[in-house]
C-alpha cells in the first residue's frame, strides 16, 4: 500500500503546506513501510513534478487538463477521488488550507473514508496511524484512530517542518474522466496583495478594538511590512467594519499557527487563542495589564500601542534593511 499527498498548487506555484505535507508523508512512510506518492492537479502544471522530487516521493502522479485551470470543488474531488480508489492507499494527506478544508471532505464521501481535520500530529505505530487535533477550541488535543483501509487527514500549516530528501521520483499521468464544473470562474481577487497568506505566514501582526478605529490599522500594515508579515484581525475588528473577514484569526476566522504572532491591541479572548493559541512565539502589545493575551505570551509590552508600534516598526526597518 502507499501514502498519498494530495499537494496544492495555486497559479502554477507549489503551496508551502504541499512541502509540508510531502515531508510528513516521507517520514510516516518511512516509518510504515509504505510507498509515498504524490497527486498535483490543474492545467499546465507537468513543471511542478521537477519541485516535487525533491521531497521523496517514489511516485508523482500529474494530472494534468484544461478542466482543472481554475480550482473548482466538483472537478477537483472527483479527480482526487478517482486517484484514492485507483490506488487504495493508506493514508491520503493534505494541507488544512482554504482548498483542503473544502476538498477533503468532499473527496473522504465520495470514496467512504475517515477524516480528521486540522491534525497537528500524526504517529504510526503497532501496525495503525494515530491522529491529534485540537478540540473544545483549542483547550484539548484529542487522539483519534480512523477505522477502515483509507484514511484522510488534513495537516494544520506552520506545524510540520520542511525536510527535502531523495525518492525515485518516477512521474506519471493520471488521466480520469473530469466531470463538468457547475460554477465558471471569471476571475480571481486576491485581497492580500502581495503580503503572505495568513494561514501560511511565518509572521503575523493583528490588530484589535485596542486601536480605536479603521485608520489605526496603518501601523499594523507599517509593521507587517517591515518583518515581511501578514496581517491578522480580532473578531471584534472585523465586527466593527474594520477589516474583512478573510482577515480574522480565532474560532469563527482563520486558524493560524506561525513563528511569531504579534498582538496589538488584542484582549485575548478564548475565540481569539483557539486560532492563534499553537503560535511559536507570542507577542502581546495592550494597555491594560489584566488582559488575557499577556496570559499566553512569550513577550508582553505594557503600553499605548499608537506609541510603541510606530517606534517598533522604525527600529525593525532599521536592523532589517
Amino acid at each position: 500500500m502507499s501514502i498519498v499527498v494530495c499537494a496544492e498548487q495555486r497559479d502554477g506555484k507549489l503551496r508551502k503546506i504541499s512541502f509540508e505535507a510531502l515531508s510528513e508523508g516521507k517520514r510516516l512512510a518511512a516509518a510504515s513501510g509504505e510507498t509515498l506518492k504524490v497527486l498535483v492537479m490543474g492545467s499546465g502544471i507537468a513543471g511542478l513534478a521537477d519541485e516535487l522530487k525533491k521531497y521523496g516521493a517514489d511516485e508523482i502522479a500529474v494530472a494534468d487538463n484544461e478542466a482543472l485551470a481554475s480550482y473548482t470543488i466538483e472537478t477537483y474531488a472527483a479527480v482526487l477521488a478517482a486517484y484514492i480508489e485507483q490506488e487504495n492507499p493508506a493514508l491520503v494527506l493534505m494541507g488544512h488550507s482554504g482548498v483542503g478544508r473544502e476538498l477533503a471532505p468532499r473527496a473522504a464521501a465520495k470514496v467512504d473514508c475517515g477524516l480528521v481535520s486540522d491534525c497537528i500530529s500524526i504517529e504510526f505505530a503497532d501496525g495503525d496511524y494515530t491522529f491529534k487535533h485540537p478540540v473544545y477550541a483549542g483547550k484539548a488535543i484529542g487522539t483519534f484512530k480512523v477505522a477502515g483501509p483509507v484514511r484522510m487527514a488534513t495537516l494544520r500549516p506552520n506545524v510540520f517542518p520542511i525536510a527535502e530528501s531523495e525518492g525515485a521520483g518516477t512521474v506519471v499521468d493520471f488521466v480520469t474522466e473530469v466531470p463538468p464544473a457547475k460554477v465558471t470562474v471569471t476571475g480571481v481577487n486576491m485581497s492580500g496583495g502581495d503580503r503572505p497568506e495568513l494561514t501560511e505566514a511565518d509572521i503575523i501582526c493583528s490588530g484589535g478594538r485596542g486601536l480605536g478605529g479603521p485608520e489605526a490599522f496603518a501601523l499594523i500594515e507599517e509593521l507587517a511590512d517591515a518583518l515581511g508579515a501578514a496581517v491578522g484581525s480580532s473578531r471584534a475588528a472585523v465586527d466593527a467594519g474594520w477589516r474583512e473577514h478573510s482577515a480574522q484569526v480565532g474560532q469563527t476566522g482563520k486558524v493560524v499557527s506561525p513563528n511569531l504572532y504579534i498582538a496589538c491591541g488584542i484582549s485575548g479572548a478564548i475565540q481569539h487563542l483557539a486560532g492563534m493559541g499553537s503560535s511559536k512565539y507570542i507577542v502581546g502589545i495592550n494597555k491594560d495589564p489584566e488582559a488575557n493575551i499577556f496570559n499566553v505570551a512569550d513577550y508582553g509590552v505594557e503600553g499605548d500601542l499608537h506609541k510603541i508600534v510606530p517606534v517598533l516598526a522604525a527600529k525593525l526597518k532599521e536592523e532589517l534593511s
